[in-house]
Formats: structure tokens, sequence, C-alpha cells
């Protein structure tokens, strides 16, 4: 059984039992949003709207609105049943049946070990770039790995949350600056917001859409908003501020490499690289169109990308596997330092240590095609869920879902199916 009650354990961080009235003081409490943005735009997103920029120029622009909106939508979905509910997402897949725990739990364990190949691969290219001869590939990628695993383990949110914010900040300087660098062009900009799709660009454009702004750490908001010391339904306001703030900021990162794409890449016909690799390739472009200081500044910026991704998702997730074993082994009601607990430090360490392996490899191709084929799987898990919980007698009349919640949420549904099934038929 579920703990379903409307009470939850109060945290360390809790600011108040109840949130400030002004403005002004709401606006300050925003940072689980922050911190959802800057994990869920890696070096794969970026790529992704700079190689569609690249290609069909402004036409796409109005898909990358969409797909935040639609992640906006998730988002909410994800931290509503914790505020609305007092239980977790894994509570509320607990309640749906047992298969949702065999499919969560075996999904978790392969999919971290594939990540964390992934992310510190893909950290260790700007490095490799900064300071070539310096290190091997294959150990800026495991030293980032430690470094980011020695420092979750040694702070708690708070001190998490800060450290994107700076992240944030960083990358805000950099892609936003590159943007205004290479002279946007307002009037097709303003033409791309109307939806059309090119000719070759349909598996594309869905792609644009469901791609950007995290996967599995759509439902890791929940647990950061509880580790905030947001608990209750009276902090609902607040949480839908701060997840709007996150997609208009993921928006923004996306639109800014999609005017780069069109604007530096497109009218002079250079092709990229697919993958984290098609970032080196804007880097020479830069270098030689712009020169060496532009093109450090926005290295600076790939690894905070990159790496800011190992934070996120070595935190995030780590809480979804910790509360997933609280329940399966303990059943404890207390999720309130999920942090401190072993599972945690374990799943930390898996991310860590196990991924090295595939660093050796060199991240092949069949890899990053599995990574994308088994990360599809996740998210139509998540929307169908979220469509079910929200909208049964687990969540009080006033918190489920109303026509616009259940109408984004079956469009991110049928948008993530499509999305699987093209990913399994290119990884078969």
């Amino acid at each position: 059984m579920t703990d379903n009650n409307n009470t939850t354990p109060p945290t360390d961080h809790t600011p108040s039992a109840v949130p400030p009235r002004g403005t002004l003081a709401r606006w300050k409490l925003i940072g689980p949003g922050i911190v959802v943005a800057v994990t869920g735009v890696g070096a794969g997103d970026l790529v992704a709207t700079l190689i569609a920029g690249s290609r069909f120029g402004y036409a796409l622009l109005w898909a990358a609105v969409v797909g935040c909106i639609v992640k906006i939508a998730l988002a909410e979905g994800s931290a509503r049943y914790h505020l609305a509910t007092g239980s977790t997402m894994l509570e509320g897949w607990r309640s749906l049946g047992i298969w949702t725990y065999w499919y969560f739990g075996i999904y978790i364990v392969i999919w971290g070990f594939v990540y964390g190949g992934t992310a510190m691969s893909a950290t260790a290219l700007p490095l490799s770039a900064l300071f070539p001869d310096l290190l091997p590939f294959w150990v800026w990628g495991a030293l980032s790995g430690i470094a980011g695993a020695v420092f979750i383990l040694l702070n708690r949110y708070a001190m998490f949350e800060l450290v994107m914010k700076i992240f944030i900040g960083i990358m805000f300087v950099v892609v936003v600056g590159l943007a205004i660098l290479v002279v946007p062009n307002v009037g097709d900009a303003l033409t791309g917001l109307v939806p059309t799709i090119p000719e070759g660009s349909a598996i594309y454009t869905l792609g644009l859409i469901g791609g950007v702004g995290g996967t599995i750490t759509m439902a890791a908001y929940g647990y950061w908003v509880n580790a905030k010391g947001w608990n209750t339904p009276a902090w609902m306001g607040v949480m839908r501020l701060d997840n709007r703030v996150a997609y208009i900021a993921t928006g923004i990162f996306v639109i800014s490499m999609l005017v780069v794409g069109a604007e530096l890449l497109y009218t002079a016909q250079i092709a990229l690289s697919d993958g984290d690799r098609g970032l080196l390739d804007l880097d020479d472009v830069l270098r030689d169109r712009f020169g060496p200081i532009v093109s450090t500044i926005f290295l600076i910026g790939f690894a905070a990308t990159t790496f800011s991704s190992i934070l996120g998702v070595w935190h995030g997730v780590s809480l979804l596997f910790a509360d997933f074993v609280r329940q399966v082994v303990g059943g404890s009601k207390d999720r309130s330092n999920l942090e401190t607990t072993k599972a945690f430090r374990f799943y930390v360490l898996w991310l860590t240590f196990p991924p090295m392996l595939l660093l050796a490899l060199g991240r092949p191709f069949a890899l990053v095609v599995a990574y994308g084929a088994f990360g599809a799987f996740f998210m139509p898990f998540l929307a169908l869920t979220l469509i079910w919980l929200l909208n049964s007698k687990r969540v009080p009349a006033e918190w489920r879902s109303g026509w616009l919640s259940n109408l984004l949420l079956g469009l991110a549904a049928a948008l993530f199916v499509v999305l699987c099934l093209s990913e399994l038929a290119r990884f078969i």
C-alpha cells in the first residue's frame, strides 16, 4: 500500500510552512526549475537544435517552442502529484501495480550504466579541446564523473542548487551571446514560429519537440521540489512559477542555438557531425569566423553544459533510485532524507565507476544509437502514468488534471510513443 496522506515529513530546507505572498519574494525562491533546466539541456539537445538550424534555417523554430510547452506539462504534472498527494512519483507508480516497479527498476539500472558513460564522454570532449595533449580523453571523462560524484556525496540540495544556478548563468552568457554575435534575422525567426514541416523533416521535427529539456529528470523534479521544502498544495503556485521559468530558460537556450545554426551554418551550407561531436565542429567554425577567444569561451560553455548535466543526473536520478529502494526493501514512510541513504550513495557510484568501461570503447556509434533507443522508453511511461495518476482518486479533485493538462500530456504521450518506435526501428 502507498502512503497517500496529504502530509510529508518536513525537510531541513523548509523555508516556512506557507509560501510568501509577495511576487518578488516568490521569485527569490525559484530554484528546482533552474536545476531541471540546467540538467535537461545537455550537449545532445544543443546539437539537435543546432543541426535543425543548419539544415532547415528557422523553419523548425515553432517545434522547439512546442517542445518546451510539452515539457512544462510533464514537469508540472510530476511536481503536482508530489504536492497534492504528499506522495512521491515512485509511490504513485507502485499504486498502479507491481509491473511499474519491474519496468522502472530494470530501466533505471541499465539506463544509469549507459548514461554514465555517455555523460562522462560528452564532458571529456570540451575539456580535451581546451587542454589538448594534457590528459588522454578517457581520463578527462573519468575525472569529470568522479568530480561530480564527490560533489554530490559531500553536499546537500541547497549547495547543489546554488552551483546549478552558477552553471545556468555561464550557459546563458555563452549560448545567448553566440546568438547575438551571429546577428539573427528577426523577420525570418518570426516566420519560423508558423508551423511548417519541410520535406524530409517529419521524424526530425518530432525529435526536436520531444528531445529537448530532459527525460528521466522530468520525474526527478517533484523530488527537487520536496528537497526545496515545498511539501503541500500551498506551494502549488510557487512551483508553477518555478517550472515556467525553467522552460522559458530552456526555450531561450534552444532558440539561441537554432539561431546560431540558421545564421552561421545554414547560409554557408556547413554540415555538422551528429552527436556531441557536432559542438566541436561548431567550435572549428567559430574559431575560423571569430577567433580563438570566442572559441575558448564557447568551449567553456560547452563544458558547463555537459558537467551540469552530470551533476543534475547524479543527484536527481539517484533520488529516484533511493526512493525505489526505500519502498522495495524497507517500506519506510520517511522520505525526507533520501540524500543520506545508502541507496542514494550506491547509485551515484553506479553512475560513475562501472560506465568507465564504456569510455575505453570511445563511445562507438552502436552505443550512441543504443542510448537513444533505450532512453526513448521512459518518456511514454512517464506521460501515460501521469495521465492515469492525475485523473484518479489518488489526487484530490481540485488538483486533478483539467482539459489543458490532459491535452498536453496526451500530446506528449502520443509523441513519445512515435519517437520510441522510431528509435527502436533505428536500433534494429
